[in-house]
C-alpha cells in the first residue's frame, strides 16, 4: 500500500469514529444519505449507475471498472436542522397535565466525514475501501423539557468499514462485491417519574444514563453488498445495488440517578447502576439507477428501496434482574426514495449538477413516533459542482435544503409499571434541513 493512502485511511477511520450526527431530518429513519459530496448535487440521483469517481464503492462497486485511474476521496458533511416542539396536551399516566417547557434546539449540527479509496489490480480486477457513517444521529432535549421521560439525548453512532472488489466480465457488464464490517456506539438518556411512582407526579424526577457498543471483536457487525452495472449502450447504464441486513449486538451499562425523596423505591432492587444489552438489525436496502448521457448533458433517476421493517422494537436487557427490560415498540414500515437529476458538463472542467428526491418516513403513525427519531416525509431540493484544477485533483461541493411537513406526535411511554406511561402529544412546526458537501478527489 503507499504510505500516503495508509495514513490516510488510519485518519479517515479516526475522522468518522469521533464524528457526531444529526440526521433524524435528513435521511429515511436514522440512516444517514450524505456519503459523496458530488452526488450530494443532484440528491443522489443515479448514484449506482454514474460512476463518476470512488465513492462509487458505496452506491455500487460493479462501477469501480468505469475510473480511469486509482483515486483517493476525502469528504465531508456539515448538517444545519432545526425545528421547534409545541406542546399540545402532554399527560401523565393518570391525566395530569405533564409541565416543562418546549425544545426548539434539538437538532443540532454535525459532520458527517468520509473516505474512499479505489486501486487497479490488473485490468479486468479493482479493490476498494469505503469508510462512511451510514447510520446516525443525535437529539439533545434540554434536561427539563415536557418530553423528557420519553427521552433527553440520543446518540448513535457508527462507522462501516466496506473492502469491495470490481470485475469487468465483457465490454457491457461488470459486477462488484464487498463486505460490511460496522462498528456502532450508543447513548440513550431520559428523566424517570419517580414522583408518579409516589403518587405524585413530576415532583421527583431521577435520571437514567444508557450507554453500550459493539466495539468488542465479538459484538463487531457484519454485512455485504453487491452491484452490476450495464452498459446497453456507450451512453445509457443500469444499475442495481443490494446491501444486506447488519445485526448489531451492543453491551453497555445503565447508570441511575434516584432523588432523595424516591428512596423507598430503591428496596425493589430496581433502578441501580447495571450493565446492559440491546440487538438491533440496521436494514437491507437495494437500488435501481439509471444514467443516460446527452451532448453536454447526463440524465439521472434512482429508485431505492430500505427494509426499515426489520426495526420492530428497541428492546434493552439488564443485567440487574429487578430491573425490568426497556422496551419501544417501533413497527417502522418499509420506505423508498425517488430521486431525479442532471449533471451539466459547462466546460472541460466544470460540471454543474442538480437533482430532486422524495424520502418517505419509516415512522408507521404519531403514536409510533418517538421525539428521539421523530421523522416525517422528506422533499430535497440539492445543487452542486466538479471543478478539475488538475489531472491529479478534483474538487467537488454539494449543498441540498430539505423541506418537511409539521410532524406530529401522540406517543405513550412503553413501561412495566402502568404509572410511568405518560403521554407526549405536540407538533414539530418550522422542520428542515441544510447540508453543504464538500470533497477532493486525488487521482494517481
Amino acid at each position: 500500500m503507499n504510505p500516503k493512502s495508509g495514513s490516510l485511511i488510519r485518519a479517515a477511520v479516526l475522522a468518522v469514529l469521533t464524528s457526531s450526527f444529526s440526521t433524524q431530518v435528513s435521511a429515511s429513519g436514522f440512516g444517514v444519505t450524505e456519503t459523496s459530496a458530488s452526488a450530494q448535487g443532484n440528491a443522489y440521483a443515479g448514484a449506482a449507475a454514474n460512476a463518476e469517481d470512488a465513492s462509487t464503492v458505496w452506491f455500487n462497486p460493479a462501477g469501480m471498472m468505469k475510473l480511469e485511474s486509482n483515486q483517493i476521496i476525502v469528504g465531508g458533511h456539515y448538517i444545519k436542522t432545526s425545528s421547534s416542539f409545541v406542546n399540545q396536551g402532554s399527560t401523565h399516566a393518570d391525566g395530569s397535565a405533564m409541565l416543562g417547557g418546549n425544545d426548539e434546539d434539538a437538532f443540532a449540527e454535525a459532520l458527517v466525514p468520509n473516505f474512499y479509496w479505489v486501486t487497479a489490480i490488473n485490468e479486468e480486477m479493482k479493490f476498494g475501501l469505503g469508510i462512511t457513517a451510514p447510520f446516525g444521529l443525535v437529539t439533545d432535549y434540554d434536561d427539563t423539557w415536557v418530553g423528557r421521560y420519553h427521552g433527553v439525548l440520543s446518540d448513535l453512532k457508527t462507522v462501516n468499514i466496506n473492502p469491495s472488489l470490481a470485475f469487468q466480465l465483457n465490454e457491457k457488464l461488470s459486477v462488484g462485491v464487498g463486505i460490511s464490517i460496522m462498528l456502532l456506539d450508543i447513548t440513550l438518556t431520559s428523566a424517570v417519574d419517580f414522583g408518579s411512582l409516589l403518587g405524585a407526579p413530576g415532583a421527583a424526577d431521577g435520571f437514567a444514563d444508557l450507554t453500550g457498543d459493539n466495539l468488542d471483536v465479538s459484538n463487531v457487525g457484519y454485512g455485504f453488498n453487491l452491484g452490476l452495472m450495464y452498459d446497453f449502450t456507450p451512453k445509457t447504464t443500469l444499475g442495481l445495488a443490494y446491501r444486506s441486513e447488519v445485526d448489531q449486538e451492543v453491551e453497555g451499562k445503565a447508570k441511575f440517578k434516584v432523588p432523595t425523596s424516591a428512596a423507598p423505591i430503591l428496596s425493589s432492587g430496581a433502578f441501580v447502576d447495571s450493565g446492559l444489552s440491546a440487538a438491533i438489525t440496521l436494514p437491507q436496502s437495494f437500488s435501481i439507477s439509471v444514467a443516460h448521457e446527452m451532448e453536454k448533458l447526463t440524465l439521472l433517476a434512482d429508485v431505492t428501496w430500505t427494509g426499515w421493517s426489520s426495526f420492530d422494537e428497541l428492546r434493552i436487557k439488564y443485567d440487574n434482574p429487578a430491573q425490568p427490560d426497556s422496551v419501544t415498540t417501533e413497527d417502522w414500515e418499509d420506505t423508498f426514495r425517488y430521486s431525479i437529476g442532471v449533471d451539466w458538463q459547462q466546460s472541460e472542467k466544470l460540471t454543474l449538477r442538480t437533482g430532486i428526491a422524495l424520502d418517505e418516513a419509516a415512522v408507521p403513525s404519531d403514536e409510533r413516533r418517538t421525539p428521539r427519531i421523530p421523522g416525517n416525509d422528506r422533499t430535497w431540493l440539492s445543487f452542486g459542482g466538479t471543478y478539475i484544477i488538475s489531472p491529479a485533483f478534483t474538487v467537488d461541493i454539494g449543498y441540498t435544503h430539505i423541506f418537511i411537513s409539521d410532524t406530529k406526535i401522540n406517543n405513550t411511554f412503553e413501561s412495566s409499571q402502568p404509572a410511568l406511561a405518560s403521554t407526549l402529544t405536540g407538533t414539530y412546526e418550522d422542520v428542515a434541513a441544510d447540508i453543504f458537501s464538500a470533497q477532493l478527489r486525488w487521482n494517481y
